[in-house]
């Protein structure tokens, strides 16, 4: 494998397992807990991706460094202190998890155009869905497993971010070259995400809940 690619899925990898991480200790999740939403922030969406491009067994059970990789980043910030630390403190924890948030998406995003750009496809709305299913795909599974809303349908621009660094990274990638293309991904979502953030940039929302009486 290429030592620039290994290191970059390392890095999205720590990223998505802090935010898991951390949306379990907000959570009140025993340790087990915590691991488990590490892992599956870090490596859900990829599982997904592989399902979706006929890869199987999917990467992350033939590949299990990740995993371990997830878990161990999980792990490491579970202590007492740390987690205290961390969850009081509410402009902390939201920082952290944003920044977290935000590398594993850009770069998750970008790795899942260069996977199926590898395998063999050109189709661009095949390339721009898988990204995009492997940017958000953990965080998803992360938040129903949390109980709670899926970020990427109530905040900020997350989904969209995604997308958009998609589309450049297809667009690049035609005139340029692959790794130029998932660099540029990589970082159209990285600044969209936290500039969204920034900025309180929502999309549009629905708000009937009076008129229907819904809770």
């Amino acid at each position: 494998m290429n030592t620039y690619i290994f290191i970059f899925e390392v890095i999205g990898t720590i990223a998505f397992a802090i935010s898991g991480a951390l949306t379990g200790m907000r959570r009140e999740m025993d340790i087990f807990g915590i691991a488990v939403l590490g892992i599956t922030t870090a490596v859900g969406g990829g599982m997904v991706r592989d399902a979706i491009l006929g890869i199987t067994p999917v990467s992350a059970l033939i590949r299990p460094e990740f995993i371990l990789i997830a878990g161990a980043t999980s792990l490491l910030i579970f202590p007492t202190l740390i987690n205290k630390h961390i969850v009081l403190n509410k402009n902390l924890f939201e920082k952290i998890f944003l920044i977290a948030d935000s590398i594993g998406l850009g770069i998750f995003t970008a790795y899942g155009f260069l996977v199926g750009f590898e395998a063999g496809f050109s189709e661009w709305f095949l390339l721009i869905s898988v990204a995009v299913i492997t940017g958000v795909g953990g965080g998803v599974m992360r938040d129903i497993f949390a109980l709670q809303k899926p970020i990427i349908f109530v905040r900020h621009i997350y989904a969209t971010a995604s997308i958009a660094g998609a589309i450049v990274c297809y667009a690049v990638n035609l005139y340029f070259n692959i790794n130029w293309a998932i660099v540029l991904c990589f970082i159209v979502v990285f600044i969209l995400r936290i500039l969204s953030a920034h900025l309180d940039l929502d999309l549009p929302k629905a708000k009937y809940y009076h008129e229907f009486n819904l809770k």
